[in-house]
Order: C-alpha cells, then structure tokens, then sequence
C-alpha cells in the first residue's frame, strides 16, 4: 500500500509539472506531452527515429567499452539501445512505463540481455550508491526544472545529488536539453534559461550545442507528426518553408566527478 501511495504521488507530481511546461510552451493548444508518453509512446518513437543517431557525438567527450550505464529519462530507447552495444550494463528508467516497454521491446529484437527497465521519479533514483559510471539524460530534467515548476531549482538540486550519489568516481553526467525545435542557431526557451544557467553557474557543467535536425519521409509526415508533438504553430511553419528537413538544436551540459 505505501509503494502504491509513493508511485501515485510521483505520477501526479510528474503530471503537474508536465502540464505546466506545457503551459509555458504555449498554452493548452500545445499537444500534452506527459498523455503523449503515456499513450502514445510508438509515434512519439516514430518521431524521434527521424533524428540522427548521437552515439558519436556522446563518444567525443567519453569512452563507452564496458561502462555500467545509467539513461535517466530513457523513453523508448533512443539512448539506450544504440549505449548497449558498447555498455557493460545498463539501466533505462523513466516515469513512463508504456515508453520503456518500447524500448525493452527494442533490446530484446537486438539480443542484448545486460539491460533492465525501471519506472521511477528522476529525484529518487532506485539504485546503490556508486553503481554506475555514466548518466545520460536526454531532454527530461527540464519537465522538473522549467521556471513555472514550484521549487524547480530545488528539484535540479535533487537530480544532480541523485545522480552524484550513484555516479562512481571519475563517472560522467551528460544532460541533453532543446536549444529550439525550427531554430538553425541556439534559440533556448525563455523558460528554460534560469535552468541552464544554473547547470553551468551552480555546478559547473560544460556545455556546447549541437544540431538535431529532423528529416521526415515527405510534407505529410512532417505536418503530422510536427503537430502531434510539438503543436499547430511548429506544424504551420513546416507546411509554410516545405520543410521535410526540420532543424533543431539541442544543448549538451556534461560533468566529470
């Protein structure tokens, strides 16, 4: 009964905070993110399969073989599946249970057994002190961290100590966020700036950014798909520049302990 009453607890925490960070992107005509992960977890991993793999990306700042790794926020495995195939282990974990049993269903269909999924609250981490050597997080600190969240910096500080407390020494952390979806430059949301500062001002992350663009199949998918997760106004501007490349920046915040 007490796990039953922590789980309900974590999820209307994460509810609430996604409807706000939706709020702040642009009302309720904004598509609900939290209903979209929770219910329609294959076309949210449609969408991301139109990204380019970053697996050489995250190499250039550290060395994968044999690393017991930790993907916080893992979803349906955009991290996870291409990590496994040079991890030791690794742990997916997420609010969404339906988005990891994507994801598990992708690591299976690749054979690899030296993985587990985990539904569970970024600020409580369901893991032994110093039991991994990498954290990736990948575009899902910013849902408890947005400047609408009550006591968002105080959840960043959470995160990271969580993240710190299972990290072994010489570990890395790297945080994946949006610089702005339909931007060819850095454009980070207003709402995400105090957030991204503090990364960097508080404690001493590195940063860079990096393009994440977007091709789509033709106009059609790209209007649809466009709309279903980023809302009408990104959806009118695709079918407005014919756009089947959407660009997209993102921003890479990583620490070595």
């Amino acid at each position: 009964m007490e796990k039953m009453r922590v789980d309900l607890a974590v999820t209307l925490s994460f509810m609430m905070n996604a409807n706000r960070f939706i709020q702040l992107k642009g009302g309720f005509n904004m598509p609900d993110h939290d209903a979209i992960y929770q219910q329609e977890a294959d076309k949210y991993h449609l969408m991301i399969s139109k990204q380019k793999p970053l697996l050489s990306t995250i190499e250039e700042l550290v060395g994968l073989e044999g690393l017991d790794i930790l993907d916080l926020g893992a979803g349906s495995g955009r991290f996870t599946v291409e990590l496994a195939s040079k991890a030791k282990s690794i742990v997916a974990l997420d609010h969404s249970e339906a988005m990891l049993k994507i994801a598990a269903n992708r690591l299976q269909e690749e054979g690899y057994t030296h993985w587990r999924t985990v539904v569970a609250d970024h600020r409580s981490l369901p893991l032994e002190d110093h039991s991994v050597d990498f954290i990736i997080a990948g575009w899902t600190v910013c849902y408890l961290t947005n400047a609408d969240v009550p006591d968002a910096l105080d959840n960043l500080r959470l995160i990271i100590a969580e993240m710190k407390r299972v990290l072994r020494p010489n570990g890395m952390i790297l945080i994946f966020e949006t610089m702005g979806t339909g931007e060819e430059q850095p454009n980070p949301p207003e709402f995400l700036k105090t957030y991204y500062a503090a990364l960097v001002q508080d404690y001493g992350f590195h940063h860079k950014w990096i393009r994440t663009d977007y091709t789509f199949d033709n106009i059609q998918q790209a209007e649809q798909i466009t709309r279903f997760f980023f809302g009408e106004s990104t959806a009118k501007r695709v079918v407005e520049r014919n756009w089947t490349h959407l660009p997209e920046c993102a921003g890479m915040w990583w620490l070595t302990l």
